[in-house]
């Protein structure tokens, strides 16, 4: 009686059919099997009355003997036999490969012959591919992005995308969901919010189920938030100017002067904050706080800083001559912010008004006021003391003139004469005189203006 396999013919006799006194049948069906690559598996082929019978396995798609009896064929050493009680035979394959998945079948050799088939089936596990599987990106914000994701693996795996960190993702639509099916993931003008970690995650039911990290970076220009806009601070204190900016790559922030003039006493300007450690009035003004990463275009945001500080005033000129008739203009200078109120006084008090022989000038720009007093005809009465006052909420100060008449015998023309100081220049504060004497025409004057 022969096996048939894939150019072996094997031959065993049998003597004479008329010994036979049974016909040997198979007791089950061989239960398929399914088996992980790398493992072992077990296909069991049960006989009744097989007599002097012999059982063989053979591969069905090569018509290849594996075994016969307890015999194995193959040449492959990772089959063997188990034969137990002439009535069970298993075989076995170790250390299972893609290649062993096929129909394998138990004969009997009776004539007409009997078999059974059993399907081996191997499953892997998912394994992703380096190509075409996207590796991390970078793109400009607007831009469109397809991730790829391919791997193999039996059965096939399913593809399912996830970010990272577990937020959500947005569909075309508006619909956010937290993980997306296929091979391809797109995302339709990406921005700033779809930066990060992807996850490309294959599974079959086979474990482990496996996953490759994407990272996809979004370039966008820099965009600034400024809490404060407009700051304000008493001179003298310490003030910190502060932005914060969005941008990638990370961009670098520095501060100027709206109208680009250098920053008094400050040695660095760079960073999402300026501090000036005692601010002063001449650090009043427009700051612009900038940011740039090479991302088109340069962004900025403007802060206002306020600096609080009470009156102050400086006289020119301490002491005025005139002659009757003529017409005179006392001037002094304050600063002051919050801005101040502005008058003159007589040397009894009472305010100068407007009108008439009198007309107090005011000439301001930003916390800096110009006061002038003309005097069109001056007479007699006019003579005195004249006192430039300035008041705001953090206090008070003035600032005094004497206005002398010039006897007529000194005077070679009509032209009214002004005897100037050569000396030191009146300045004073809420907190009083700060030079007190000034030298007239080589005569010393005292804070009063009195000679």
């Amino acid at each position: 009686m022969l096996f048939g396999g894939k150019g072996v013919d094997i031959t065993i006799e049998t003597h004479s059919l008329l010994f036979f006194s049974v016909d040997p049948k198979f007791s089950m069906p061989i239960n398929n099997v399914t088996v992980p690559i790398g493992r072992e598996a077990i296909l069991t082929c049960v006989v009744q009355d097989l007599g002097s019978y012999k059982v063989a396995w053979l591969r069905v798609d090569t018509q290849t003997i594996l075994t016969i009896q307890n015999h194995v064929i193959t040449k492959n050493h990772r089959v063997a036999i188990v034969w137990a009680e002439k009535k069970t035979w298993q075989l076995k394959i170790k250390d299972i490969k893609e290649s062993d998945r096929g129909w394998y079948m138990c004969q009997i050799n009776t004539d007409p012959m009997k078999s059974q088939m059993g399907y081996l089936d191997v499953v892997v596990p998912p394994d992703i591919l380096d190509y075409p599987t996207s590796t991390d990106m970078v793109v400009r914000e607007g831009s469109n992005v397809t991730l790829k994701c391919a791997a193999t693996g039996s059965p096939t795996p399913t593809i399912t995308w996830r970010r990272e960190g577990g937020e959500s993702i947005t569909l075309p639509g508006g619909a956010e969901v937290l993980s997306v099916e296929g091979s391809t993931f797109t995302i339709s003008r990406v921005n700033r919010l779809h930066m990060g970690a992807y996850l490309c995650i294959a599974s079959n039911g086979v474990p482990p189920t496996v996953s490759k990290r994407i990272m996809l970076i979004i370039h966008f220009p820099p965009m600034i938030w400024v809490q404060n806009q407009l700051v304000g601070a008493l001179e003298g204190q310490k003030i910190t100017l502060e932005c914060q900016s969005e941008a990638y790559p990370k961009s670098i922030n520095y501060w100027t002067r709206e109208k680009g003039e250098i920053v008094p006493q400050v040695l660095s300007v760079e960073g999402s904050t300026f501090t000036i450690s005692r601010v002063n009035r001449l650090h009043m003004g427009a700051y612009l706080c900038i940011a740039s990463n090479g991302v088109p275009p340069t962004v900025s945001k403007r802060i206002m800083l306020i600096i609080h500080f009470p009156p102050m005033i400086w006289v020119q000129n301490q002491l005025v001559g005139a002659l009757e008739g003529q017409k005179i203009t006392l001037e002094c200078q304050s600063e002051a912010y919050p801005k101040s109120i502005n008058y003159w006084t007589r040397e009894k008090g009472e305010i100068v008004p407007q009108g008439g022989k009198f007309e107090p000038v005011l000439l301001d720009n930003a916390y800096k006021v110009v006061m002038k007093l003309s005097i069109k005809s001056v007479s007699q009465s006019d003579f005195g003391s004249y006192k430039c006052v300035a008041k705001n909420s953090l206090g008070d100060t003035d600032g005094t003139i004497k206005l002398y008449a010039i006897p007529p015998h000194t005077v070679g023309s009509g032209e009214s004469q002004v005897s100037r100081p050569r000396g030191k220049v009146l300045r004073k504060d809420g907190n009083g005189l700060l030079d007190a004497n000034t030298i007239v025409d080589g005569v010393v004057v005292d804070g009063d203006g009195q000679l």
